[in-house]
């Protein structure tokens, strides 16, 4: 009976909100020097935040994924054209999804592309990619040459690499050239997010051994506009705060996992594993590591039937029609995240 009563008790306390992950912090962060990166379904959502909100972004790092709405609100389109595409099914052409842009822009559904002239733009494939092939890149770097200087992009082939994060900071990470879970790989010594944080950045001091106390869990919920599960994201995300950040005044990097690679698949691994934070710790930055779970349609705590299960952000329109413009709620919670690390510490 006692142990009844516990369990009843700690079921209470969950639903109330009582255990829920503390808030995001108030760092009165640099609003105006954001920059963001990801790895295959997070690399398109990197991509799609950077050109929703360009005059926020100053600059961009995809791994393995292809342009803008690529997929057009087509989960097919996804599949196909999108990740392996055929002569039936091409990636799309850079004119094509220019008149798109134009168009969102002129309706304020997203920041005007003429933004994108001042960023960077860094991007990865492996050349033994077979999830996103080579021409949906090739596709991502041309639908950028429509806007960026040649000089302000710089696309990596990386021999040898497969689909993953290519990442020396995971301890237990796959052999270079596999496409599997948790989808982190070594490839020598490459370190894909001090390569792309220092193009994006400038030069950076050199990384030290991150302090595990500094990546602080928080709650999702306050920023957005219903239950997290309704939009496939989750209750609580990861954030990497350097002491000598909690005084203000640091750069927000917001780094967006791939399919597979949330918190109800790998817990922490991806935030700890990726390696931003040794990065983070020695150049004032922090690292928002926003958090999205896998969905197979109906969900306890939700109304709503979504169909996302692998887990991946909103790249082709489960969570909302419009989810590649700044009213996707995906989109909407990540830009308050990112509003909120800047807002200045109550006194």
């Amino acid at each position: 009976m006692m142990k009844r009563t516990y369990v009843m008790l700690a079921a209470t306390l969950a639903a109330s909100g009582a255990l829920a992950a503390p808030p995001l912090p108030a760092l009165r962060a640099d609003g105006s020097a954001v920059t963001v990166s990801g790895i295959s379904s997070g690399g398109y959502m990197a991509g799609q935040f950077q050109v929703a909100y360009s005059k926020l972004v100053r600059g961009v790092g995809i791994l393995a994924a292809g342009p803008y709405d690529c997929a057009d609100g087509s989960v097919i389109r996804a599949l196909t054209a999108c990740m392996a595409p055929t002569r039936w099914t091409p990636p799309p052409k850079p004119a094509d999804i220019k008149p798109r842009i134009e168009s969102r822009a002129r309706l304020d559904l997203i920041d005007p592309p003429s933004a994108l002239a001042d960023d960077k733009v860094w991007v990865l494939t492996g050349s033994a990619d077979h999830t996103v092939e080579r021409p949906v890149v090739d596709a991502l770097m041309g639908f950028y040459q429509q806007w960026v200087p040649a000089a302000s992009t710089r696309l990596v082939t990386l021999p040898g690499a497969g689909h993953a994060m290519i990442s020396v900071a995971d301890g237990k990470a796959n052999a270079c050239d596999t496409s599997e879970p948790p989808f982190i790989n070594r490839c020598g010594d490459f370190d894909a997010p001090g390569e792309l944080l220092g193009f994006l950045l400038g030069g950076l001091n050199p990384k030290v051994v991150p302090e595990p106390g500094n990546l602080v869990s928080f709650d999702q919920r306050p920023f957005i506009g219903g239950a997290p599960i309704d939009i496939s994201m989750a209750d609580e995300g990861f954030a990497y705060v350097p002491a000598a950040c909690r005084a203000g005044g640091c750069r927000v990097h917001v780094a967006f996992h791939g399919c597979r690679q949330g918190v109800d698949a790998l817990g922490r691994r991806f935030a700890e594993g990726a390696g931003y934070n040794a990065w983070a710790e020695s150049n004032r930055l922090v690292i928002l590591y926003p958090q999205v779970v896998a969905r197979s349609g109906w969900a306890s705590g939700s109304m709503r039937w979504v169909y996302n299960p692998k887990g991946c952000w909103d790249w082709w329109g489960y969570s909302a029609v419009d989810y590649a413009t700044r009213n996707g709620p995906q989109m909407v919670a990540v830009r308050k995240m990112i509003s909120r690390l800047a807002d200045a510490p109550a006194r």
